[in-house]
């Protein structure tokens, strides 16, 4: 080969190479620059995914109201007075009587408490509009000195002897009922009976106590059945065919082993 076609070869080879090479570096850099790109696109999808399940796992603590102002205000007194109830009723582990005796207190109580409160809601002002119109005067000081008493005085003598004090549990009571869960009732309903009657007489808009007192007896009757399933829970097993086929065969077996071992095998 001639020297000057050689050298000529060799420095277009070194050109190719050269070109190859600079393709080669432009592809990797092009390759890198994609996969820097790409880590940016995953990484925000990254950031925003864990956004929002951080959102989804943080508590709500301040929950949309509800759009009744009955239901709102049970609600807040239900966070009051369900945890009173629910320690008070898992105390009664002896025997479900007691249990249904607290349950049947507890509601014939409230249901007492709130039904003076509804009656004065629903009077209003009768009360002083029927004195006004019968012009009662309804106690002026002059009228006591009027009294003439005509009690003998052996009446007045028994009239004036202190009578026996009653047990208040009594009146809270009722008949028939088990008398540990009515006794613990009745504390317990100390505890949550100002906060019943306030929360109720917040209310003066007719729907709302009627939601406030039908959704109250209501969310009570639930709450206990939930704390009675607490105590006593009937989980049933799981089981199939075959799993009952093997306990019957093996009943079978059991039986006739023990009839050939008494000797009663025909």
């Amino acid at each position: 080969m001639i020297p000057k076609q050689e050298q000529r070869l060799r420095e277009n080879i070194r050109q190719l190479i050269e070109v190859v090479k600079q393709r080669r570096e432009s592809a990797a850099a092009k390759i890198i620059e994609e996969e820097a790109r790409l880590r940016g696109i995953v990484r925000g999808f990254l950031d925003i995914e864990l956004s929002n399940l951080s959102e989804s796992v943080t508590p709500d603590n301040d929950p949309t109201p509800n759009k009744s102002t009955g239901i709102n205000v049970l609600e807040d007194l239900l966070k009051k007075i369900i945890p009173v109830l629910q320690t008070d009723f898992k105390l009664l582990t002896t025997d479900s009587s007691q249990r249904q005796s607290f349950r049947a207190h507890i509601i014939n109580a409230v249901i007492g408490a709130l039904t003076p409160a509804e009656v004065n809601n629903e009077a209003g002002d009768d009360v002083e509009a029927l004195a006004e119109i019968v012009d009662v005067d309804l106690g002026g000081p002059a009228d006591a000195d009027k009294f003439i008493d005509i009690r003998t005085d052996a009446e007045k003598s028994a009239d004036e002897e202190e009578p026996e004090e009653s047990d208040p549990r009594d009146e809270f009571g009722m008949d028939g009922a088990d008398e540990t869960g009515r006794n613990v009732a009745f504390n317990a309903f100390k505890k949550i009976q100002t906060s019943i009657i306030d929360s109720y007489e917040l209310l003066s808009n007719n729907e709302d106590q009627e939601l406030f007192y039908d959704y109250l007896i209501a969310n009570l009757k639930l709450y206990f059945d939930k704390f009675e399933d607490e105590l006593s829970p009937e989980v049933e097993e799981p089981t199939n065919q075959a799993y009952q086929d093997a306990v019957d065969t093996g009943e079978e077996d059991a039986m006739a082993a023990g009839e050939e071992e008494m000797g009663l095998e025909f």
